[in-house]
């Protein structure tokens, strides 16, 4: 495939050029070349991250970081069979549980909720730093709603890490699985409030909070240039400008979220030595009563 001749592969972590290290000079350039462009096409053209990436296995299958970024590109590509494969291969390699939580997502991706589940509550979870605990809470509650589990999605969505003021890179994700899981319990009220709390978080946009809270609210986005019986004001300033209706209430904020056609798994996951455990952390008891997280 085709790269870019201002791709010069020096782009790429430092960690990852030096595996690259035990490849021949020539060798290494190539890769880091098409991981590069793996990085690049991911979030928005995934099936072009994928296909440098299989061009990067094939040159260096035996590096870990090589695997790693393979497994992701055909986790975007939602090809989840695929993905999983390849995170247990550099799993295997690095002996690293970083991998763990999205691995346990693949497993949702294939249509085995319960498995994920089992993952959410083995061993591997208690070795995970801050953010990869949050991020197998966020696939547990995915797994339970996939179980039509909605009340026990709720609870095991609360958590410390919900309740804090403190502002990290997981927070507005959290407060926005919380707010749709929620909503679909039919709890508007207290859905729109944590839609809000997501929004106040969510300064880069990484989800679209601000339109779910729109949209409560009531507020409709119109073509300010509708045409009247194909009559049209030629002497409007406007230039497709958009008017904001709200039909509901007085005030609303405007901002972009994301899975899957099951394939048959290459590997058995009793490979990775799981507990049967049920849930994640402090929540296993998800029949008890709701903590009283507002505020």
């Amino acid at each position: 495939m085709p790269i870019p001749d201002d791709v010069t592969g020096e782009e790429i972590d430092k960690d990852v050029k030096q595996e690259l290290q035990s490849l021949p000079k020539g060798l290494a350039e190539d890769v880091s070349r098409n991981l590069v462009m793996v990085a690049r096409l991911i979030d928005e053209d995934p099936e072009g991250a994928y296909g440098y990436s299989r061009v990067a296995l094939r040159l260096a299958s035996r590096v870990a970081a090589v695997r790693e970024a393979a497994g992701f590109a055909a986790y975007a590509s939602q090809k989840y069979s695929e993905a999983l494969a390849e995170f247990r291969a550099a799993r295997r390699m690095t002996g690293n549980v970083d991998l763990w939580p999205v691995m346990a997502d693949c497993e949702r991706g294939l249509g085995r909720p319960e498995k994920a589940l089992d993952m959410a509550g083995a061993p591997e979870v208690q070795k995970l730093d801050k953010a990869g605990q949050v991020e197998m809470r966020l696939v547990a509650a995915g797994a339970r709603r996939d179980m039509d589990q909605l009340d026990a999605a709720i609870v095991t969505l609360q958590s410390p890490e919900l309740a804090s003021n403190s502002v990290q890179p997981w927070t507005a994700r959290l407060r926005y699985a919380y707010a749709d899981a929620l909503l679909a319990a039919g709890r508007e009220g207290e859905a729109r409030e944590w839609f809000a709390k997501a929004v106040e978080s969510d300064k880069d946009g990484s989800t679209d909070a601000s339109d779910r809270l729109a949209e409560l609210d009531g507020v409709e986005f119109v073509d300010a240039l509708v045409e009247d019986d194909g009559d049209t004001d030629t002497d409007s300033d406007s230039d497709g400008d958009v008017e904001v209706v709200n039909s509901e209430a007085p005030e609303a904020k405007s901002a972009p979220e994301s899975e899957s056609e099951p394939e048959p798994a290459e590997d058995s996951i009793d490979d990775d030595g799981l507990d049967d455990v049920d849930d994640v952390d402090d929540v296993d008891d998800v029949d008890g009563d709701e903590d009283d997280l507002k505020g």
